[in-house]
């Protein structure tokens, strides 16, 4: 993992970038952004996908593999920080004094000149971003956006817009949401997360106090999770507006039924409004009020914000139904913090009905499973039915002895509801022989546990009828 250097500068100029990792949702949304920019642009990654396919048919060239001669002429090198600082493209690019720029420096060049809305917080970041640029479009906008996942009335994780409006994503795994300009700075929550970066939970905290006291316009931020309540206590900002269910919340929401859609009443002030959400989940409540609650900051009134966000069809890993065998749904979510987990699998209680729910858990990350090992067992325990745990999801991180997705089935208190296997084929085995009709499957985690989905449809086929 290369930690970002954002002191390096960023080039007033860009004519030819290339982008290392450019298959990721991130990196290549801003490749596009770059291209409908007129830049040049060519970009690697370890392996072949519809990103890349997506991004050549574009005008990019792409590569599959990394390679120092594929920097060919970019006088501007882009990287994420899960690429190893051994990575040939980015060691040439350093030894040919090339300006190279973390993913979120691109971002902020983009960004110049625009009134930007930044969405931070540990959980619900991706589908709030998409709500608020979704909404926009509806309401007559057209503004400019990167999101960390695709929207998926949109197809995309990005678009150029004509206005001067520009919502982003903003990541504070890496301390890189304090880089930008922010104008409206939105604030999910603030569970304590990616200690291995900030050290502890005060760094953490203060962070988002920084994020928040920096931005030009509004803050907008929840009102009943604990860690937004202390952040909140920090802030210094003229114009604060809550949201949630607190009695004090600026957009409050009440009378929540789940029955079906999703449904609330929001207040504003003397107004309120009923909204009914396309999307599942009390959290999709809390993502929308925060959400309309921008909208009221940009001016527009409360009714249409909320007509607007009924609209939403969600973002891609986020709830996602992949399909049914033998009366069996399967879906996907993104979902990979004990928080995160709770809220997801809640939804999916509601989807079930009368059925089951069966998790397929892929923790992500050694340093975030061996800290929150026993927090995902509590939670898997409490709201699954059964757990199939799968093997930690490494990513940017070495190895660390001991810690296996065993370490979290070993944690449950009762061992009859988890069954831990490593090998993908025997959990899809496994899955299909628990799972009864009417039940439904949820993979979950932000690695690759998404791509066991064929397998486990594949596998409720062969056993149709056993």
């Amino acid at each position: 993992m290369i930690r970002p250097d954002l002191s390096l500068p960023i080039p007033d100029e860009i004519r030819s970038a290339h982008f290392i990792g450019v298959g990721g949702s991130g990196m290549s949304g801003l490749a596009r952004m770059f291209l409908d920019a007129g830049i040049r642009v060519s970009g690697s990654d370890r392996a072949d996908s519809d990103n890349l396919r997506a991004l050549a048919a574009l005008g990019a060239t792409v590569h599959v593999g990394h390679d120092a001669a594929h920097l060919g002429d970019a006088d501007t090198v882009v990287h994420t920080g899960a690429i190893w600082p051994e990575n040939p493209e980015f060691v040439t690019a350093k030894e040919r004094g090339l300006h190279v720029i973390h993913r979120s420096q691109a971002l902020h060049w983009l960004i110049r000149g625009h009134r930007l809305v930044s969405v931070a917080g540990a959980h619900g970041k991706t589908s709030s971003t998409g709500m608020i640029v979704t909404a926009l479009q509806a309401l007559g906008a057209d503004p400019s956006f990167v999101n960390g996942g695709v929207i998926e009335q949109l197809g995309l994780s990005s678009g150029s817009g004509a206005d001067d409006l520009f919502v982003i994503e903003a990541d504070e795994s890496d301390g890189t949401f304090l880089l930008y300009d922010t104008s409206i700075a939105v604030i999910t929550n603030v569970d304590p997360d990616h200690l291995d970066f900030f050290g502890s939970e005060e760094a953490f905290h203060d962070a988002f106090i920084r994020f928040a006291n920096e931005a030009d316009e509004a803050v907008v931020i929840s009102s009943d999770d604990p860690g937004a309540q202390r952040v909140r206590a920090g802030v210094t900002h003229p114009q604060v507006l809550t949201f949630g269910f607190a009695d004090a919340a600026d957009v409050r929401i009440s009378d929540v039924t789940t029955e079906g859609a999703v449904a609330a009443t929001l207040t504003h002030g003397a107004e309120s409004v009923r909204m009914r959400l396309s999307v599942p989940g009390v959290h999709n409540v809390i993502n929308a009020a925060g959400a309309v609650a921008v909208l009221r900051v940009l001016g527009y009134p409360l009714t249409d914000a909320a007509r607007a966000m009924e609209l939403f069809a969600g973002t891609v890993r986020r709830l996602e139904l992949h399909g049914a065998e033998r009366g069996v749904r399967v879906y996907d979510d993104y979902s990979h913090h004990p928080t995160e987990v709770r809220a997801a699998l809640e939804a999916m209680r509601t989807i079930a009905g009368e059925g089951r729910v069966i998790a397929i858990q892929q923790p992500h990350t050694y340093s975030r499973t061996q800290h929150m090992y026993r927090e995902f067992a509590d939670v898997l325990e409490s709201l699954a039915d059964h757990t199939v745990m799968l093997d930690v999801y490494g990513a940017r991180e070495d190895p660390v002895p001991g810690v296996t997705g065993e370490l979290v089935s070993g944690a449950f208190a009762d061992q009859g509801r988890v069954h831990f296997v490593a090998d993908w084929q025997q959990a899809a085995d496994y899955t299909a022989s628990v799972v009864r009709d009417g039940d439904v499957v949820v993979t979950l985690g932000c690695g690759d546990v998404y791509q066991i989905i064929p397998q486990v449809l594949d596998a409720l086929r062969r056993t149709s009828g056993v």
